[in-house]
């Protein structure tokens, strides 16, 4: 073919020319050399004067399309290393090889010719001058886009990308053996566009990284400025806090342990960049433990008189818990001043628990103590707690971790032996982050609490100096383990006169004054502070009594206030008034007027209450029915006395008939084996048509053989009665000591009949056989 060449070979090692680029070549290769050596000398019939056939050789291998190029200039380079200029001017395929002139190979290369461009080609030859305009503008190579711009073949266009940066030798050597200007043009958009995204993805983290050292290098410039102003101002040197934390812990009053611990938290700390988020828990852990006062104690009075005082004059009445009271001090100050009870050491070993009903002042009785003793008092508040991390604290590994609530208690008290009320005891419940109530066994266990370790401090803290009191309203609640730690000291609650007593001396001045008046504005007569205490609140605490004589004393304001002139006086009459009509009215005589009704005597959260058991019979498939949401035990209760009255003959033809036995309120749930006395009372009164006395309550159960045994809360249950008007309690004989814990006021006023047969019950409960009766 006339237009073959016949051309030596210039190969290029991982490079590619492309037509209109003038490249140098460095002739340090043998096979270079031969090459412009060859295309010098000439020697053959159709050879193109100095021109040679550029091929490009990637990884060893031959290109199938290379570039004939002129050799404009052979010279040496700056260095001495001898090369040539070449200038591409268009593709041509590589043939088979032929002979030639010196050690040069020789090939025959095929000119290639390119289509025609369309006006596609054209549309895209300017969209990527655009984008490479763009590039170029952002790499500031204005005299290459001048080039560029004046560029209008699409075939040189595309063949300028030989000199970007931004594509390698593989991509370039797609081009060179690419003869559709269009596809060339349609690969170099695709390449090109990547790159510029890849350039903005680039672009955007240097630039973030370079905004975030430009605000690190700025807030290290404004705290150089910060902390030398602070100097200036003679505020202490910032830089030394970490020195000052080392200074603060070797001059700390610390044991050993915790002194060893906190050094060697300093030591991380300074370790540790200001920025770390273990140096700001490692500042709070330290502050923490620098807080707690690890040798500080107050020294108790041993002054048992002044403690009685004390004792007296804040509560009335609950004589028992009081002398139990002193008798704990009396035991910690002789341990005391023997050096039994001393730091490190365990104590005494009493944890008292006040159970009562509410507001009988079980937490007043704390404060009372810490007074009489002369520590600081320090309330845990414990109803509600379910999370165990509440009394051992949260490990420090989690976020916004604190102490637990014993530590913060004895922070909070500053000393090292405060007397710590745990509030609400029988409230503490357990769920998936564990049992709050399993954490407090080692917290009250005196062989224990010596060596408590809070989760949060990890170290040893002594408790054995801690005076713990508990309270509680219902001592059942009270988990097993947890009890056995604890010494059981009840408060029943007040009886009338007690309760008169405590509104005048300790209420009746203190809502005085959170009403606005002065003890001038307003009398109070004892009948008037009685009634409110029997008919408008009957509860064992006065909780309920001196909302009462709030609602008075704010009533009173309102008149005063009126222009009515003080004093104003409350007494019974004028209750009406304040108050409205009596919430509790005696009702036993109404309720057990007819057969069937017996008074029972029962034992709730709220202290003691008067309990009603009505029984019916009526025509129909014989059967017994039992309403009152009443528990299994109370339930056997009643089929328990059923049989019983049975067994004596004493059912009459209630075995015939439909038996209804019912307890109210039906709201409330009950259970218990106390009301089996007044179950039997009440199916003997409906069999023999004999009422039960009204002024009678009973409590005990029953056998089947009519034996009355023991029950508990007899000193609550006599309360209750006395509340409610009744004049004589039946009562298991088993449980006549416990008449010793009655108040004698109360004692003095009822009539208690101590049983062991329910023959005997019967026999003091139901009213005598009447004359039509006895005919019948």
């Amino acid at each position: 073919m006339s237009d073959v060449l016949t051309l030596p070979v210039l190969p290029l090692d991982d490079a590619v020319v492309l037509p209109g680029m003038v490249v140098p070549v460095r002739l340090d290769a043998p096979d270079t050399r031969a090459a412009v050596d060859a295309a010098g000398a000439g020697g053959r019939e159709n050879d193109d004067g100095r021109r040679v056939l550029v091929v490009p050789r990637i990884d060893g291998r031959y290109g199938s399309v290379g570039v004939v190029a002129v050799l404009e200039q052979i010279g040496r380079l700056p260095n001495g290393d001898q090369a040539a200029v070449v200038r591409g001017e268009r593709r041509a395929r590589i043939g088979s090889g032929v002979g030639g002139p010196g050690a040069a190979l020789w090939v025959e290369a095929e000119p290639l010719t390119e289509a025609e461009p369309t006006g596609r080609t054209h549309e895209l030859a300017k969209e990527y001058k655009a984008l490479v305009v763009g590039i170029l503008q952002q790499r500031g190579a204005w005299q290459v886009i001048d080039s560029v711009q004046q560029t209008s073949d699409p075939g040189l266009l595309a063949d300028l990308a030989g000199w970007a940066s931004w594509l390698d030798v593989a991509h370039k050597a797609e081009l060179l053996a690419e003869t559709d200007v269009t596809v060339r043009l349609e690969k170099l958009l695709e390449w090109t566009k990547e790159h510029v995204a890849e350039q903005e993805v680039s672009e955007k983290i240097s630039n973030d990284v370079r905004e975030g050292m430009e605000r690190q290098q700025r807030e290290f410039l404004l705290r150089q400025q910060l902390a030398a102003i602070r100097k200036e101002l003679g505020e202490g040197d910032p830089d030394a806090a970490d020195d000052d934390y080392r200074a603060k812990v070797e001059a700390a009053d610390l044991p050993e342990n915790v002194r060893k611990a906190a050094l060697t938290e300093v030591g991380k700390l300074e370790r540790a960049s200001d920025q770390s988020p273990e140096s700001g828990w490692i500042r709070t852990w330290l502050d923490t433990v620098l807080d707690i006062p690890w040798t500080t104690t107050t020294t108790d009075s041993d002054d048992l008189v002044e403690a009685r005082r004390i004792l007296d004059a804040d509560h009335a009445g609950l004589d028992d818990v009081k002398e139990r009271l002193i008798e704990f001090l009396a035991v910690r100050s002789r341990r005391t001043r023997k050096g039994l009870d001393t730091v490190g050491g365990r104590g005494s070993g009493a944890v008292l628990s006040l159970v009562g009903p509410p507001g009988v002042g079980k937490t007043s009785l704390g404060e009372s103590v810490a007074r009489s003793l002369g520590r600081k008092f320090v309330r845990v508040a414990l109803g509600g707690v379910r999370d165990e991390a509440e009394i051992r604290g949260h490990r420090r590994t989690y976020v916004g971790a604190l102490p637990g609530r014993i530590v913060r208690a004895i922070r909070e008290a500053g000393s090292m032996n405060p007397v710590v009320l745990l509030d609400e005891i029988d409230k503490v419940g357990s769920d998936f982050r564990g049992d709050p109530t399993a954490a407090l066994l080692e917290v009250l266990d005196p062989a224990q609490n010596h060596t408590f370790r809070d989760h949060y401090l990890e170290v040893d803290l002594d408790l054995s100096n801690v005076l713990f009191l508990a309270t509680a309203n219902d001592g059942s609640a009270i988990p097993g383990p947890l009890a056995d730690r604890m010494e059981v000291v009840t408060l029943d609650g007040y009886t009338e006169p007690e309760k008169v007593a405590i509104a005048r001396d300790h209420l009746l001045p203190r809502q005085i004054t959170s009403a606005g008046l002065e003890p001038d504005d307003v009398e109070f007569t004892d009948v008037a502070l009685s009634m409110i205490a029997a008919e408008y609140t009957r509860e064992a605490g006065v909780r309920q009594l001196e909302r009462g004589l709030a609602k008075v004393l704010r009533k009173v304001a309102v008149e005063l206030d009126g222009g009515a002139e003080g004093p104003v006086t409350v007494d019974a009459n004028s209750l009406v008034g304040y108050l409205g009509r009596p919430r509790f009215t005696p009702e036993t005589a109404e309720r057990t007027s007819v057969p069937g009704v017996a008074t029972g005597l029962a034992v709730t959260g709220a202290g003691g209450d008067v309990l009603f058991i009505e029984a019916t019979a009526m025509d129909g498939e014989p059967g017994l029915q039992i309403t009152g949401q009443l528990g299994e035990v109370m339930t056997e209760s009643v089929s328990i006395a059923l049989s019983y009255l049975r067994s004596k003959g004493l059912a009459g033809d209630l075995a015939q008939r439909k038996l209804h036995v019912h307890v109210p309120a039906g709201a409330v749930p009950k259970d218990g084996p106390s009301a089996g006395v007044t179950m039997t009372t009440a199916l003997a009164s409906l069999a023999s048509g004999r009422p039960v006395r009204s002024s009678v309550g009973m409590t005990g159960e029953v056998t089947l053989q009519g034996k009355v045994l023991p029950i508990g809360g007899v000193k609550q249950k006599l309360l209750a009665a006395h509340r409610a008007g009744l004049t004589d309690v039946i009562i298991p004989k088993r449980n006549e000591p416990d008449l010793d814990d009655v108040p004698e006021s109360v004692r003095g006023e009822l009539r208690v009949h101590p049983v062991a047969d329910v023959a005997e019950v019967l026999e003091i409960a139901l009213e005598p056989v009447v004359a039509e009766q006895r005919a019948a």
